[in-house]
């Protein structure tokens, strides 16, 4: 199926959802609750059709043809 992540076309599985989409980008495992598998900050944010997902409904909020998602990552400094 195809999405637009960031403004880029993409295409991911019919069944993907918005863990497996950040997990494929980030190429950090996640656990269920949206964090890294391996404990660290991930530091990631995920808008799908302009409504902000929250981090614990990462991993049952699938994606759907023609969604719109915003990945954004925290950086530091000023």
């Amino acid at each position: 199926m195809n999405i637009k992540l960031n403004g880029a076309h993409h295409t991911v599985a019919d069944d993907a959802s918005v863990s497996t989409l950040v997990s494929s980008i980030t190429g950090r495992v996640l656990d269920h609750k949206g964090q890294a598998a391996d404990g660290g900050k991930l530091g990631v944010a995920v808008a799908r059709n302009s409504e902000v997902v929250p981090r614990s409904q990462w991993s049952t909020t699938t994606l759907a043809d023609g969604d719109e998602l915003e990945l954004v990552t925290a950086v530091q400094g000023g």
